[in-house]
Parts: structure tokens; sequence; C-alpha cells
């Protein structure tokens, strides 16, 4: 695409209003060809001349000859720079030189494991290699002959954790020649999942030693800062060969930023962002631009899609056929169909969540859009390249929600394009997600105390639990399992939460549409509830803590919902101090009681609250890490009679937390906060940010060292800010539970002047 000329002729749109801010014309790359230390068998040579490759980039045929010396890898670089064969390669090589030699393949998405089912089968060695996907599609008729025929096995981290380690005894053969493991889109195992994946590799590696086998790991991820530490801490591995030198060419790319205009003279409140992705996402289909519009949520994805298909069934009815939106929660034959559709053409767009942000090959598209600022700058390039997966030229553009960070991206594009990508967070001490893990050990294999060492330091303390709570028996210094089949059915690992709610179709038969853990249920299947599933509306009725359910029932409404939250903090332990100026800073164990006490309905279109809606649903307390920042009166003085100090603080707390995805990948809503003008604790006023999972999964941890930071950003973006008393882009929150009541900004300028020195 002419990328020049279509953002001239954008300016001349009708519902343009001067909306972009900045546009970056990244230029293209050349390629940089490797060299491999020694020939590759002769199939394989002839696969790869099949697909037309000739020769391996530099990042590719390094990783070939490292894994070849029997190193652990590690491959670092951009979306579309052929990252596949850094493993494909040494991995078909292998098998083709011992044909008894075994790999396992993981992916985080089944999509995934079935689109790189088709690369395998690009090389043309079937059946003399052989591959299959094993996941919770999988016939069970079919399971027992891949277990015993197939060389390369394609899957996910949840069934390895449930259904493959649990029963390994049947995998015998293919555990005891397993010589490699693949472990794609690394960068993708962080947070709660990183964490629950981290000690299910520690799983995989003791049942592989126990069949006397230590296979190599070639992990792919995404640029992050510390893909080092992350192989590390994921895998329990030391020292792992890190290649992260690009040798795929690009083309020219402009990466476009765009604020929505502003529909109020106090210019405090902008157009949805919704819509305004909505007109990028309709306006490149009209022009057969092909292209994938990112929300950050699926109810974001349908919203859009809802609002496309409404303009086109009034202006262009010939392309509702053309656009489709991507989420989780679809059925396997309905999320092949799509990806097909991007990939032959027939479709032009496609609204999706970060579903699509992973490394699925949809082709060559000529565009991306990204509603909102992803949270990170890694998961930001990830978006934007899948667009410009040939050398042609692509755009990319970046939709601004009304909140601190993203305005202050607007505001600021240097740091963007300048800021280095975060690092990936896993916390491996958390001790809830330990024991659950120890446990699942334990039902596979008797521990012992060698094993203690795999699973780190906080492990013998978790034993003992388990001892007294009567899960496990201590016998001759070994750990018996004493409860009945395999508890890893009862571990949920893309949470840190005990169980889940099914969402039921009261109208259908009460057939299944959903589920959701239960840390998210009252969030977001209380009563009164819009649940968005596979585009229709559901209005929940109900939500029954005992039998786990939450019903629904057909819905048409011309709104959603937003829960209401309220919450109180506690200190449990008090783990690192710090100061900045005369202020204390402290980070440790916390304990946090949520409430939710209620629900905003929000108009489709305008998000125009129209209902504010109360609710008496039971108090939620867990224990979580975070951070502290108590003042004491050398700093409040400063604004005594002048400003209200709760809501002085309480803007800090926003603004703060608007800004922590900056300094560590998550996202806000990964991140909790509370502040309170006289803490019991404290006898202060004191601000507490904490991680929003319990037993914490490392964010607040990881920024606690940067909280001066942190609060000059925050300082950064208030002051900048050209409202007058606050407003999204500042200090609102979108998930305050007091609906940003009270909050200061004038006050909340004079603290921060007066901590940071300014």
């Amino acid at each position: 695409m002419n990328t020049e000329a279509y953002l001239e002729d954008l300016k001349n749109a009708p519902f343009y209003r001067g909306q972009i801010t900045h546009v970056e014309n990244i230029p293209a790359r050349p390629a940089v060809y490797g060299v491999l230390e020694k020939p590759l068998h002769p199939d394989l040579s002839t696969g790869l001349k099949g697909m037309g490759l000739k020769n391996l980039y530099v990042h590719q045929a390094e990783a070939v000859n490292a894994a070849r010396d029997d190193e652990h890898v590690t491959v670092v670089t951009a979306t579309a720079s052929g990252k596949t064969l850094c493993y494909n390669i040494p991995v078909l090589e292998a098998i083709l030189n011992d044909r008894n030699a075994r790999a396992l393949y993981l992916f985080p998405t089944k999509a995934l494991a079935q689109d790189q089912l088709g690369k395998l089968n690009d090389f043309g060695l079937f059946p003399t290699v052989r591959f299959a996907a094993y996941d919770g599609d999988t016939p069970q008729t079919e399971r027992k002959i891949l277990r015993k025929s197939a060389h390369i096995i394609l899957t996910n981290p949840d069934m390895l954790h449930v259904g493959i380690l649990p029963s390994h005894s049947y995998w015998s053969s293919f555990f005891s020649n397993l010589k490699y493991v693949v472990v794609d889109e690394l960068h993708s195992y962080r947070g709660v999942f990183g964490a629950h994946v981290a000690f299910v590799m520690r799983r995989l590696r003791r049942i592989c030693a126990y069949y006397g086998v230590s296979p190599r790991f070639l992990c792919c991820s995404a640029t992050i800062a510390n893909p080092d530490e992350l192989t590390e801490n994921l895998i329990g591995i030391k020292n792992p060969i890190v290649i992260n030198q690009n040798g795929a060419p690009s083309g020219p790319r402009s990466f476009v930023f765009w604020n929505p205009p502003f529909i109020d003279n106090a210019q405090e409140e902008r157009r949805s962002p919704h819509i305004e992705s909505t007109s990028l996402f309709t306006d490149l289909v009209r022009h057969g631009i092909r292209n994938i519009t990112f929300a950050k949520a699926r109810k974001s994805a349908e919203l859009i899609l809802r609002y496309a298909r409404e303009d086109f069934e009034h202006t262009d009815p010939h392309l509702l056929n053309k656009i489709r939106s991507y989420r989780s929660g679809y059925e396997k034959e309905e999320r092949r169909a799509i990806e097909n559709g991007l990939f032959n053409g027939s479709l032009i767009g496609v609204t999706a969540t970060n579903a699509l942000e992973l490394g699925v090959d949809v082709g060559g598209l000529d565009a991306t859009v990204l509603t909102g600022f992803p949270g990170t700058i890694s998961s930001a390039w990830q978006q934007a390249g899948r667009a410009g997966r040939s050398e042609n030229p692509s755009l990319s553009i970046m939709v601004a929600f009304n909140n601190p960070l993203d305005q202050f991206l607007m505001r600021h594009p240097e740091y963007f394009f300048g800021k280095p990508h975060e690092c990936a967070v896993i916390d491996v001490d958390n001790p809830k997600i330990l024991s659950q893990h120890l446990l699942c050990a334990a039902s596979e294999r008797v521990l012992i105390p060698a094993d203690l060492i795999r699973f780190g330091k906080n492990s013998r303390q978790e034993l003992d639990k388990l001892v007294l709570a009567g899960k496990l028996l201590l016998r001759g210094g070994k750990w018996y399992y004493l409860g009945d089949g395999h508890p890893a059915g009862d571990v949920n690992i893309r949470t840190a939460s005990d169980g889940t709610y099914s969402i039921v179709d009261r109208e259908r038969d009460n057939r299944v549409i959903g589920t959701i853990d239960i840390a998210s249920a009252s969030k977001t299947v209380h009563p009164g509830a819009i649940y968005l599933h596979q585009g229709e509306t559901y209005l929940i009725e109900n939500l029954n803590s005992s039998s786990l359910t939450a019903i629904a029932r057909l819905a048409d409404v011309n709104y959603y919902t937003e829960p209401r939250e309220i919450s109180f903090t506690s200190i449990a332990a008090v783990r690192s101090t710090a100061s900045i100026s005369q202020v204390s800073i402290s980070f440790g164990n916390v304990v946090v009681t949520n409430q939710v006490v209620g629900y905003r309905q929000k108009r489709l279109y305008s998000d125009e609250v129209v209902s504010v809606e109360d609710l008496d649903l039971p108090e939620a307390t867990f224990e979580t890490e975070g951070f502290w920042i108590t003042l004491p009166p050398e700093i409040t003085v400063r604004i005594e009679g002048l400003n209200d100090l709760h809501g002085s603080i309480h803007a800090i707390e926003h603004a703060a937390i608007g800004m922590m995805p900056l300094l560590s990948i998550c996202d806000r809503w990964d991140i909790g906060g509370v502040s309170n003008i006289n803490h019991p604790d404290t006898a202060l006023p004191t601000i507490f940010i904490y991680d929003a999972y319990p037993g914490g999964i490392g964010i607040a941890e990881s920024t606690f060292p940067n909280v001066k930071e942190l609060l000059n950003s925050a300082y950064e973006v208030i002051k900048e800010c050209q409202c007058s008393a606050g407003c999204p882009s500042c200090i609102h929150s979108p998930k305050c539970g007091t609906s940003n009541v009270p909050l200061d900004k004038a006050g909340a300028i004079i603290l921060l002047e007066t901590i940071l020195e300014k």
C-alpha cells in the first residue's frame, strides 16, 4: 500500500478532526544472512529449497549452530523474522539422524499449534517425520497412537499440566527419547500464567530426569529487555544462549499516533476510542486494505465489529461478509475459518483481542489498528508487526484512550519510540502457586529432598503446610500424595484463583457459553452485568456461589456494564524500605479486601453513563504483594487549608497506577490501589499500590526500586495535562470504585513537587 497517499486521503475523511498527533516513519531493513557450521541433512535441505529458502538469516543460522552444540537457546527477534526455522531445522535434523528422537512443542494457544502444523507440513518430510497436535480437541481414539508414533507433539502448557504429566507412564517411550523442548512466544508467559508455567516446566524437567533424559530447550520470544532472566526463571535453566540480532528484512512502516478529538468545551472528554477505531477499521476495509484492528478486551472487539456492521448495513452491505471478530471463546472450526479468511484474502478486516497478537500466520496484512496502548511497548510492537509481513510498506495506527498513560504517549511519542522494551516479570516464589504444583508433582511421582532445589527456596515450608493439611504424607524423608486422582485438574494455570464459574444460557437448556475464574466472577458476571459472547449479548440474572454458575439470557440492550468496587488494604509484613526525600517507601505483604458494590450501565457508541446500580455482594479478601508511600506532616503541610488531602493522594495513586506499565510488563487492570489519609497501620496519609492477584505476581516488587521514576512520570502526566481540575487523561481512573471522588489535581501537583524536590 502507499501509506503516504492513504494518510493524506484519511485527512480528508468526514470523521477526521486533526486526530493525527505524530507519524513515525521507520525505514526498510535489508536482510543479513548467516552461515551454518556444517551442511544440513540432504532431506532437510531439499525441503527448504522446495519452500524457496536458499539462505538462512543470521539469527536462524546462529540458532541452528547453537542447538547442534547442545545448548539451550533463546531467540529474541521481531514479528515475522522467521523464528520458526530456528527450532524446526535443528529438531527435524535430529529426527532425520535418529528416528527414535522426540520433540515437544509448547505454544500458548491452540491456534498457534495448528498454525505450526502447517509449517512442518511445508518441509515435505511426512511420514518420515511424524507430527501432530495433542490438545483438548484431539479425539481420545487418536491419543494412544500419537503417544507411541509421533516424533513431534505440538501442545500447550495447559495440556502438558493436566493431561500429559499426570499420565507420564503412558508417555514413557516418548519421554525416554525426548531431545528437544520448544517453547514459542516466551514473552507471553508472564504474571500469573507465567508463574504457573514456570512450575509446569520444573515438573516436566523432573519427569524427564526420571526417564534419564535432559532435553535442550529452544525458546523464541518477541523483543523483551530480559530474555536470559526470563528463560532462567521460566525453564529453571542457567546461562541460555541468547540470540537477538535480527537478520530478516522488513519493508518501510509508518506508525501513527491518533488522539480522539475533544467533545466538550472544557476539553476534558474525548470521543470514544472504540468509535475512532471503528471509523478507521471501516475506512481501511472500504479501501480494500487488509487489516487487524486490535482491542483490549473481548467486549471491545465485539463492540467495534457491531458498530462496523451497523455502518456497512446502511452504506456498503456487500462488505458485511468481509469482516469478522476473533477472540478466545470461539469454537475451533470458527477460529480456523477466520484465520484462513485472513490468509486467503476472503476477509479484509478482523477485529481481535490479543489472541491474534501472537504469531499465527495470517498472510501479508497491510495495516493494523491498536485500540489503546496495549499495556507494554513489547505488545504494541507485536501487534503492529502483524502488518507488513513481507517487504512491502505497512501502516500501524495507535488510537489513544483518555487515560494518563495513553495521553502521556500522545504528548511524548519519543518515549515510545526511544524506550527499551520492558522486562517480563515472573514470581517463581509465589507460595500459593508453588503449593498447588508441589501437590501435582507429588501425585506424579513421590517427592524427595533433591526435588526441593528444583522448586525453590519456599518449597520445604509449603510442603510442611501440605502435610499439616493432610494432603501429603511425610515418611522416610519423602512426601507422598494422599488424595484420589490427579490434583492437576483442579489447578487452572491461567489464573491464581481456585475454581471457575460456568456461564449458562437458561433459555437454551442451560448450555454452557463460557467460563470465568472465581476472582473475576463478581466483577464480570454479577447480577445485571452484560456478557458478550460470539456476537450475542447476554444479561446475567443470577450469580450462584454454591453451584459456581452464572445464569444468563439473551438480551437486546443499548448499553454495556462496568463494575464499581471498594477496597481496603492492611499491612501484613514489611520486607524492604526506602525513602525519597522525607517520604518513606515500603514493600511487603498486604491484605486486600475488595467488594463489588454496584455497576454502571454505559451507552453504546457514546460511553455515556446512563445508570448507576447498587449490588449487595460478599467481600473478598486475599493476601498479595505491594508497596506503600507514607507522607509525613512535613510534606502534607504544604497543602493544608488549601487543598483536599484525600483527593490529592487519591489523584497521585491513580496517576501512578496509570504509568506503571511503562516500568513493568503489566496492564493497569493487573494493579490495585487505595489511599487513606490516616491509615490504621501507619497513622499517616498512605498510598498503597499492589498486585491485584492472590500471592502477588512480581509487578509491585519489580516497580519498588523505581518508585521515584514512577512518581516523576505521574507528576509529568498531571502537570502537562491541559485540564483545569483533573480528567481521564491524568488522574481519573476507569476502575475507581468511588467514581473518581474525591480528586484534587492541584494538591497532587504540590505534593509531588515537594516529594521530588521540583
